[in-house]
């Protein structure tokens, strides 16, 4: 698994989340409990993850919806 992106702002990863799917991606979200233990104040990001084989696809399909990735 492969960190696509990260990001505090819940409407982002809901966004790319749909993009990716959309795609034919599978999508992880990672650290979603966490965030939710620190009382949804914004401090710890959630991560979306996608297989390695997935990363070049996933990159391309959320730069090209003016999302950043990851590095």
């Amino acid at each position: 698994m492969d960190e696509v992106l990260r990001s505090n702002d819940p409407t982002v990863i809901a966004f790319a989340s749909v993009i990716l799917s959309g795609e034919g991606i599978e999508v992880f979200e990672f650290d979603v409990n966490m965030s939710l233990l620190e009382g949804s104040i914004g401090i710890l990001p959630r991560r979306l993850m996608v297989r390695r084989q997935d990363l070049h696809r996933a990159h391309i399909a959320l730069r090209d919806n003016g999302l950043e990735v990851s590095p």
